[in-house]
């Protein structure tokens, strides 16, 4: 257990926009500290205190770039301990016309940015902090998605196929992490209201048991309780947030 005086720090890769965006909101609210990366610039549409200076710009797509950010997230860390690590930025690129690019279409440059960015660059963190997350008897939470079990209509073969590593991840992870006393879930979001959405997504929340997209906020509630002392107990599970949608 950690000093009640600790305040907890999290570090959240993806924070810029819809689920990423609503958990450091979430997080903030809590007390907690939120150190973000992302490929871009702070933007001041990222209303939460301390946001600026707080922020790691980081191509998460270089091995490399990933790899020297872990010393400047080090730094950053007062009193060594990172209490939760969120894996969320992800990419998912799309044709000329905007339509999904399949295993035949997608060009291998591609499928390595994908893998970088959705995959390795939750291996490098995660390692990189080790000692870190040890320190605070942390939580990884590893953002997969409901297209890594399934063919999406508009989910890439590459995002889709990271996705799926990325869960098969997370079960090697809690393994290999359990002795240090950290746990390592994952939540798996469905259809979710973002900027991002695809058009033709109301045809399959029609079919959705829940019959309505998922917010940002519901999402945010699940990865803060795999990361808070309610969850102490769980580790190398994956959550469906999805309103049904797996069944």
């Amino acid at each position: 257990m950690t000093d009640k005086t600790h305040q907890k720090t999290l570090l959240l890769t993806g924070a810029s926009r819809g689920i990423g965006h609503a958990t450091v909101k979430k997080f903030s609210a809590e007390g907690w500290r939120v150190l973000t990366c992302s490929r871009q610039p702070f933007s001041e549409h990222c209303p939460w205190p301390g946001g600026e200076e707080n922020h790691i710009q980081l191509d998460l797509s270089n091995p490399q770039s990933t790899m020297n950010a872990v010393q400047d997230i080090r730094s950053r860390l007062k009193d060594g301990m990172l209490d939760a690590l969120v894996n969320n930025a992800g990419i998912s690129p799309k044709g000329p016309n905007g339509e999904r690019l399949t295993t035949l279409t997608t060009d291998l440059m591609d499928w390595a940015s994908v893998f970088h960015v959705n995959f390795f660059a939750s291996v490098v963190l995660a390692r990189g902090m080790k000692d870190e997350l040890q320190a605070a008897k942390g939580a990884v939470v590893n953002v997969t998605s409901i297209a890594g079990s399934r063919v999406h209509p508009f989910a890439g073969a590459a995002y889709a196929t990271s996705k799926a590593a990325l869960a098969a991840l997370t079960r090697e992870m809690a393994h290999d992490f359990g002795p240090l006393g950290v746990r390592v879930n994952a939540i798996a979001p469905g259809e979710v209201e973002t900027a991002i959405l695809s058009p033709g997504t109301d045809k399959i929340v029609e079919k959705l048991p829940m019959r309505r997209l998922g917010q940002p906020e519901e999402v945010a509630d699940v990865i803060y309780f795999l990361c808070s002392e309610a969850s102490s107990y769980v580790s190398g599970t994956e959550i469906e947030v999805n309103g049904g949608q797996h069944v």
